[in-house]
């Protein structure tokens, strides 16, 4: 994990540099690692200062059934997504699907976050507080952004977290 760091950290650096540099393939691998870190962290920080009651609740529902979160989160996914579509060749219903797919898009990163964070809470606990479990949940959003099968794990996670998310605001 160090190792990963340490690279990111070069490879940002020899962007600041020379911005010129042509980094291919591996920049937008990067780039998008460094989103989701990041998106993951802030997001993260925002929900444990903001609702921590609700954030611990979501986490102990992921954990304590992720498959039902997961099937509810996938087949929600895809829902919407059908929804979304149906609503934009309509034309008409653009109007209602740009706002859905941004409300879809703010309870997916909150999902995510949450699943994320859940998986972190296992690995290294809160016994110190939420800065430890922040790190490491940023930290495997990240790095799984950084794989091409990480980003099939990463919606896999997400969207139990989503289903979750889904589940207690629909019950």
């Amino acid at each position: 994990m160090i190792e990963l760091v340490h690279s990111v950290m070069a490879e940002l650096l020899v962007v600041q540099v020379d911005p010129g540099v042509d980094i291919g393939t591996t920049g937008g691998l990067v780039g998008s690692a460094i989103g989701s870190f990041l998106t993951t962290l802030v997001v993260g920080a925002i929900m444990v200062a903001v609702a921590p009651e609700y954030t611990e609740r979501m986490m102990a529902d992921v954990l304590e059934d992720p498959v039902n979160a997961f099937v509810y989160g996938i087949l929600s996914l895809i829902g919407l997504f059908v929804l979304t579509l149906l609503l934009v060749i309509t034309i008409v219903g653009i109007i209602v699907a740009i706002p859905l797919a941004i409300v879809a898009y703010l309870v997916g990163a909150i999902g995510s976050v949450i699943a994320y964070l859940a998986i972190a809470d296992r690995l290294v606990g809160r016994e110190d507080g939420w800065l430890k479990p922040l790190l490491v949940a940023a930290g495997l959003s990240g790095a799984l952004a950084l794989t091409g099968i990480g980003g099939l794990l990463s919606l896999c996670i997400a969207a139990a977290g989503f289903g979750a998310v889904l589940r207690d605001y629909l019950d």
